[in-house]
């Protein structure tokens, strides 16, 4: 909440300035019970659009009409909720009568957030004074909505929260795993970020053999006990590879039951995000509830394909899904693997771009020897040859993905090698 000269509330209110896109977003917000009354069009379909972002998909919510005074209504012959948002058109005395109203029927422990007409910091600070949580002046977006509420949630002593990055494959044997490995591995070597690699192809992961690790636990260890799962066992059940690189491995027990407990699924990644400045996902070609609420919830999704017509056709399927529940987020960055493959056709990448409504940001050629030595050796890319053009392109692809952290729409382009096509 910032003053300025004028002894008006200054709120960030739209995605583009609060949020660019989506570079510095809050996590998804803790499970609530909500309760929003508002009293105009214009914020009912703000706050529709709030309560629909996957950053509120653990709330469960109430939308009524009648702002304030239906709030009041409401509330006295039932408990208030965890979260009540109301929209008033009153002010001044009218104000602060209808919320001396409230005050009797809300619980001590319901956070109130008020929406209002004016942008006055005296009259924030009033309404503060009475027992008010947050205050936003009209007009009010999805996602400065969403920034509102995060705020209250927010816990000043904790540190800064990790960014999630998923990938996924169109097809399986497009290079995923491998390019988020290589990834994980640049952004923890080459920009000296604390990351976590998590490896959820639960019966046939390879993160083991690329990095040649035997990890004495899996990642089922942290997906089981979820009670017990905080920083501290975490930091006891990763691999280290390195100074800042922790690895959970897939158990590879064809024997285990590789059923993915979604409160288990749920409190590992709320763990990355508090144990690491960048947590990659490496996920399996599948589509399952638990792999779409991680698809959800990252903050960077890149999709990784083959210039061929299957892989052009999920492609488009997968991104169709992906932008309609991520609305208020970054567009997923797609990278097409394993090009230039000697008379094998392929489709162009003009093409392809506008068969998917998605341009490229990296293509990665296909380098059998370096690729095979790799894999064979149990090392990186940049490791056999950091001058190997397959192994610059995942580089300078990192290099994108971690300066689009804080890099704001429309402030320049990131420093990237021809490799990169956007």
């Amino acid at each position: 909440m910032l003053e300025d000269e004028g002894g008006t509330v200054t709120q960030p209110q739209s995605d583009a300035a609060a949020m660019p896109n989506g570079a510095s977003a809050p996590p998804p917000l803790p499970r609530l019970d909500i309760a929003l009354f508002h009293a105009t069009p214009e914020f009912e379909r703000s706050a529709r659009a709030a309560l629909s972002d996957r950053r509120m998909r653990r709330a469960r919510a109430v939308v009524e009409n009648g702002g304030l005074p239906a709030a009041i209504a409401t509330f006295r012959k039932s408990r208030t909720p965890d979260l009540l948002i109301v929209e008033t058109l009153a002010e001044g005395d009218d104000l602060l009568r209808e919320l001396a109203d409230l005050a009797e029927v809300c619980l001590r422990r319901t956070k109130v957030i008020v929406i209002g007409r004016r942008n006055d910091i005296h009259l924030y600070r009033s309404l503060i004074d009475h027992g008010v949580s947050e205050y936003l002046p009209m007009p009010v977006d999805a996602m400065g909505l969403i920034a509102g509420v995060a705020r209250l949630y927010r816990d000043p002593q904790a540190p800064a929260q990790g960014k999630i990055w998923a990938f996924f494959g169109a097809r399986g044997g497009v290079g995923s795993s491998t390019i988020a490995h290589n990834t994980a591995w640049s952004i923890a070597e080459d920009h000296k970020s604390e990351t976590l690699l998590l490896d959820f192809d639960l019966p046939f992961g390879t993160c083991g053999l690329d990095f040649n690790i035997e990890a004495s636990k899996s990642i089922l260890d942290a997906l089981r006990d979820p009670d017990r799962l905080d920083d501290v066992l975490l930091e006891r059940i990763v691999a280290k590879q390195g100074e800042r690189l922790n690895i959970l491995t897939p158990s590879l027990n064809l024997s285990d039951e590789m059923e993915i407990p979604a409160n288990g699924l749920e409190k590992l990644i709320d763990t990355a995000r508090a144990s690491a400045g960048v947590t990659v996902l490496d996920l399996p070609h599948l589509w399952a509830p638990w792999l779409q609420s991680l698809l959800a919830d990252a903050d960077e999704i890149v999709v990784t394909a083959m210039p061929d017509l299957a892989n052009m056709r999920n492609v488009k399927n997968i991104l169709n899904v992906l932008n309609s529940i991520r609305q208020n987020d970054r567009k997923p960055h797609l990278v097409l693997s394993q090009t230039g493959v000697s008379k094998r056709p392929e489709i162009k990448l003009a093409d392809f771009a506008k068969a998917t409504g998605c341009e490229p940001v990296a293509t990665i050629p296909f380098d059998p020897s370096l690729f095979g030595k790799a894999a064979n050796n149990g090392q990186m890319l940049s490791e056999i040859s950091a001058r190997a053009v397959p192994a610059r392109a995942v580089s300078d692809l990192a290099s994108h993905l971690f300066e689009a952290k804080a890099a704001p729409a429309g402030k320049g382009r990131t420093t990237l090698s021809r490799f990169l096509k956007w």
